[in-house]
């Protein structure tokens, strides 16, 4: 698999679970199918300038800002590209459809955009809405999108 994708699945799996260690990491990384090592789990935690974060007693793996980077941003919106495999809208909901496991990782690097006319957004396993402010936004946000996706 793709080094992006590998940085999207890593992305997605900070957000949603308690990751402690490079160790527990490289294990959920080889459970969802990467052949990796430690040295690149390392180097990838280097390249998404995630950093550890007090939780409850220990720490845990989280990302930092998009707004804190400008390359950060950069390497999201390459996520998006390799997560996201259509874009669409109806009414003020734009839809984006990504491959299984990519939701999340597409939910944060949409978030990351800061787009005009969002009102929030939800995602799932392999799909991401955005909730629009109205029609036109809508159009807007998926113009913005698909443009990413050429």
């Amino acid at each position: 698999m793709k080094k992006s994708q590998r940085h999207a699945a890593i992305l997605d799996l900070i957000s949603r679970k308690t990751v402690r260690t490079q160790e527990e990491l490289l294990s959920e990384l080889k459970a969802m199918g990467f052949d990796t090592t430690q040295a690149t789990v390392s180097r990838d935690i280097r390249d998404l300038k995630i950093v550890k974060t007090s939780d409850n007693g220990g720490y845990q793996y989280s990302s930092v800002s998009a707004k804190a980077d400008g390359d950060f941003s950069l390497k999201l919106k390459t996520i998006f590209t390799e997560a996201v495999y259509k874009v669409d809208c109806a009414c003020n909901i734009v839809v984006l459809k990504t491959y299984p496991g990519m939701g999340s990782a597409a939910g944060v690097a949409v978030d990351s955009m800061h787009l005009e006319g969002v009102v929030g957004t939800l995602s799932g396993d392999d799909t991401m809405l955005i909730v629009a402010r109205d029609y036109e936004a809508a159009k807007s946000i998926t113009a913005t999108l698909s443009g990413f996706l050429k």
